[in-house]
């Protein structure tokens, strides 16, 4: 499968280029960026060609993956299901539902095989523990705390425009989400209130009937920083296992997801469609910090 890559930063250079260029199964033909110097530079780095327009990227590639910000990503999306490409895309999907539900409508429409970049989703103990939880069931509660030092530090992400504009809730949000949905189910309503820097808790009622809570923030202390969540129902209590083995091989999982998803026709549970409901519930959390009010979905 021929790839693109759209984007230069620091998650496109340190994880996409990467593994794009190490997949067996992947050939790395081209990047675009915003900015046309780190296009090259990164281009030349892996072996891969340039592309001043993306546009010309898209018509020479059989898939793309997506490492910018949400809301260039959404419009670049739709023009690369158009142009007939397959989608690797990060989370969040877009910044907004209606930006969320274009890109997959195009996926849908153009029969473009999508896999939203969840990263535990595609951690192997993690995502096994995940799948082995929603077989389970019987799940009353929920918790997740996703808590980043991100702004404390010195991130190489500190710097994006849209984090700090939409902090903990987009950026790390989509991370706890994709793990309560699968296992507890849909979200039915959502009330948030905010802490401290740009902390914000979630508590969640899932159609299911259980509840969940989440803990979001990219300012706690660099001691303070860690993930962790923990299911109670009536198999007792069970707790996501710590760790992983790095972005890299998740991304390289990813990857793997798509190409099945292209060759088969069947989508993957974390495609455009579930990154669409990730971006409904957080927007109606920001209905419910904006009017103090639960908002139901």
């Amino acid at each position: 499968m021929r790839f693109g890559l759209l984007g230069t930063g620091p998650w496109a250079t340190a994880v996409h280029a990467p593994v794009l260029a190490a997949h067996p199964g992947v050939e790395f033909a081209g990047v675009w960026g915003r900015r046309p110097e780190a296009a090259a530079e990164l281009a030349g780095r892996f072996g891969a060609r340039p592309y001043d327009d993306p546009g010309a990227l898209l018509a020479e590639v059989d898939a793309v993956a997506v490492a910018l910000p949400p809301d260039v990503q959404s419009r670049l999306a739709v023009r690369a299901a158009a142009a007939g490409c397959h989608l690797l895309l990060d989370k969040p999907l877009a910044l907004a539902p209606e930006a969320a539900r274009q890109v997959a409508d195009a996926a849908a429409a153009t029969s473009a095989a999508s896999v939203v970049f969840f990263t535990t989703r595609f951690e192997a103990r993690q995502a096994a523990w995940i799948a082995e939880q929603a077989a389970v069931g019987g799940w009353s509660t929920g918790r997740a705390d996703w808590l980043g030092a991100v702004f404390t530090t010195g991130s190489p992400f500190a710097a994006s425009p849209w984090r700090r504009e939409r902090g903990a809730l987009w950026d790390v949000g989509p991370h706890a989400l994709s793990v309560l949905l699968p296992v507890l189910g849909d979200v039915a309503a959502v009330t948030a209130v905010r802490g401290a820097g740009d902390t914000v808790h979630l508590v969640c009622r899932h159609r299911s009937g259980a509840s969940s809570t989440a803990a979001l923030s990219l300012t706690v202390p660099s001691a303070a920083a860690g993930t962790a969540v923990e299911l109670r129902g009536e198999s007792g209590t069970a707790v996501l296992p710590a760790g992983g083995d790095g972005a890299a091989a998740a991304l390289h999982r990813a990857v793997d997801a798509l190409r099945e998803a292209a060759a088969t026709g069947t989508p993957h549970a974390c495609d455009a469609g579930f990154g669409l409901r990730v971006v409904e519930v957080l927007a109606a959390a920001e209905r419910s910090l904006a009017t103090g009010a639960t908002a139901a979905l």
